[in-house]
């Protein structure tokens, strides 16, 4: 088990936006959470990066309490998240970014580099481009090629999808499913029901701060439930 989060709770002052969450992710899978806009997606990959601190419960990280750790201690514990808008450095190129995510590692990430153009073709052709004037698609590869370069044990993908062109969205998908196919353990937080869990090896349905439901990516999508409330079925 690499992510092992039990009873946690985090309030925004008085609005309880958390509720007693529990939630796995072992080593080499892919982990699924969607629900409706509002429902604590992000506040939970908050709670997680340390950006915000839970009000109570415990999360362990390979079996290590690091519920009160700081973010960058949890960064050098090897969760790394992509956010939500990208947040990238647009005036600089590409690559400049993808070597900033090889900050905290010290080194020459040259071979690093060459494995994320490889992963992401169209990164190379823009390499010396500015990353803001990239697509939102590339932009959102570029996000993720980043935090790959800090060698994560645990990639936190908030909202992926978000603001993209539906062939983008395929494409992004695409990209993260074969990232762990290579092994990456991910944690996705998605509102496209559908795209997320069809890839995911199980899923999580979160609404208004509570876990719902859990089972299988596969089950997840058959559910009435679940076709009912998030794919218009």
């Amino acid at each position: 088990m690499l992510l092992e989060i039990s009873g946690i709770n985090t309030h925004y002052g008085r609005i309880h936006a958390l509720k007693s969450v529990d939630l796995v992710v072992n080593e080499g899978e892919l982990v699924a959470l969607v629900g409706a806009n509002g429902a604590g997606k992000t506040t939970l990959l908050r709670t997680l990066s340390g950006v915000q601190n839970a009000t109570s419960g415990t999360i362990k990280f390979e079996g290590v309490d690091i519920t009160r750790m700081t973010p960058h201690q949890r960064v050098a514990e090897g969760i790394l998240q992509v956010p939500e808008g990208r947040q990238l450095f647009g005036p600089l190129s590409v690559e400049d970014n993808l070597r900033l995510g090889a900050y905290r590692r010290g080194g020459k990430p040259n071979d690093d580099i060459e494995r994320m153009y490889a992963s992401f073709p169209i990164l190379k052709q823009k390499r010396h481009q500015p990353a803001g004037t990239l697509s939102g698609g590339q932009q959102q590869m570029v996000a993720i090629a980043r935090a790959l370069m800090a060698h994560p044990r645990l990639l936190l993908l908030d909202e992926p999808s978000m603001g993209l062109a539906p062939l983008l969205v395929g494409e992004i998908f695409n990209a993260v499913q074969g990232l762990k196919q290579q092994g990456t353990t991910i944690f996705l937080v998605e509102q496209n029901a559908y795209a997320a869990l069809a890839i995911a090896d199980r899923g999580y349905v979160l609404e208004t701060g509570e876990v719902t439901l859990h089972d299988t990516g596969e089950a997840l999508l058959a559910s009435d439930r679940v076709k009912q409330a998030y794919l218009g079925l």
